[in-house]
C-alpha cells in the first residue's frame, strides 16, 4: 500500500545517517550546520524523528512538513541574526518567539514553528554536534483567542451550496469532511478498499497519532460512494494542499465564504452535538484523543444565548 510505501522510504532515508559511524555523523552534522545547508539539516532530524520519535516511521507526512517549515522559518531567522547555530546565546530561543510575535504571527503559527526547531536540535544533539537547547524554556505567548472562536465552521447552509454546486467527486470530497469528519490527511490517504458499502463503514487507517478507527457512514455519503464505486486506488488521493484548493474553489463557484477544509470537520462535529448525540460519541466518531478537545463543539452548538438575546 502507498503508507507502507511511504514508511519504508522513511526508513531507507533515515539509515543514511543511522549507519554512519558516530564520528562521521558528528562531523556531517556540524559541517551542515557550518554551511547552514537546509537540506542536510533536515535529512538529519527526519532520521532522527523516525528512529527515536515517538511516532517512528509512523509520523505522518503532515506532521513531517510543519517540522519541515520550523526548521526552514528559523535557518532564515538565524542567517538574518547572525545565530551561531551549534553555540547559540542564551537568549536565542526565547528572542526568536518575540520575534515572531512582533512579525504578526499567530500563537499556532509560532507553536508550529517552535515545534520543529526543537526538533532540529534534538537531530543535532544525536549527532553529537552540539549540547545546546535555546528553546528548552522558551515558551510562545499564550493565545487569547477561544477555541471555540478560531476556524469556526461552516454553516448548514453554505454545507448545502457547496453539496449543490459540487462535481460528483468534488460532492465526495465535501461529504467525506463534512459528515464522517475525516481530517485532510484521513481524506486523500482513503482507499477505496477502506469502504465498506455493505457495512456502511469506512475505515481510517493511519490517523492522528497512528490510531485507526472504523466511521459510520451517512445515507447521504453511502449514496456518493456507489455513484463512484467500484474503482480501486485512491478515493479522493492527491495531497492535502491540492485538496484545499479544489474546496476554496468549489466554495468561490458556490459564493461561500471559504473556511478551510478542517471547517468541514468542525461541521461534523457540532452537527453531532446539536442532534442530541453525546460528547462521547462525537469524540469516538472524529478519533478525538480526548473528549476536551470535543467540548468545542458544545460550544458552537449552543444557540440559546442568540435565541433568547433575538427575543428582547
Amino acid at each position: 500500500m502507498t503508507l507502507d510505501v511511504y514508511k519504508g522510504e522513511l526508513v531507507a532515508r533515515a539509515r543514511t545517517w543511522v549507519d554512519l559511524p558516530l564520528d562521521e555523523r558528528r562531523r556531517r552534522a556540524v559541517a551542515a550546520a557550518r554551511d547552514r545547508d537546509g537540506e542536510a539539516l533536515w535529512d538529519l532530524t527526519e532520521a532522527h524523528l523516525t528512529t527515536h520519535g515517538s511516532a517512528g516511521a509512523r509520523v505522518r507526512p503532515h506532521t513531517l512538513r510543519m517540522y519541515h517549515l520550523g526548521v526552514r522559518h528559523w535557518l532564515a531567522y538565524g542567517n538574518t541574526a547572525a545565530v551561531a547555530l551549534l553555540n547559540p546565546a542564551p537568549d536565542t530561543g526565547a528572542l526568536y518567539l518575540r520575534s515572531l510575535e512582533a512579525s504578526g504571527k499567530a500563537p499556532s503559527t509560532a507553536q508550529v514553528y517552535l515545534a520543529g526547531v526543537r526538533q532540529l536540535y534534538r537531530a543535532l544533539r544525536w549527532a553529537g554536534a552540539t549540547t545546546a537547547d535555546p528553546f528548552l524554556d522558551a515558551r510562545p505567548a499564550r493565545d487569547k483567542t477561544a477555541p471555540w472562536d478560531k476556524r469556526q465552521p461552516y454553516p448548514e447552509e453554505d454545507v448545502q451550496k457547496l453539496l449543490a454546486a459540487a462535481t460528483p467527486e468534488l460532492r465526495l470530497l465535501v461529504l467525506l469532511g463534512a459528515h464522517a469528519g475525516l481530517r485532510a490527511s484521513e481524506l486523500v490517504a482513503l482507499g477505496w478498499e477502506d469502504v465498506q458499502l455493505d457495512a456502511g463503514t469506512l475505515r481510517v487507517r493511519d490517523g492522528k497519532g497512528g490510531k485507526a478507527r472504523v466511521i459510520n457512514l451517512s445515507a447521504s455519503l453511502t449514496t456518493a460512494l456507489a455513484a463512484l464505486g467500484g474503482k480501486t486506488g485512491p478515493v479522493i488521493g492527491r495531497s492535502p494542499e491540492a485538496a484545499r484548493l479544489r474546496l476554496k474553489t468549489l466554495c468561490k463557484q458556490a459564493g461561500v465564504a471559504y473556511r478551510g477544509l478542517h471547517a468541514l470537520r468542525h461541521y461534523n462535529g457540532t452537527r453531532i452535538v446539536r442532534a442530541g448525540l453525546s460528547l462521547e460519541a462525537a469524540a469516538q466518531h472524529l478519533g478525538h484523543a480526548s473528549i476536551e478537545t470535543t467540548r468545542v463543539y458544545a460550544k458552537w452548538s449552543d444557540d440559546t444565548l442568540k435565541r433568547e438575546l433575538g427575543r428582547w
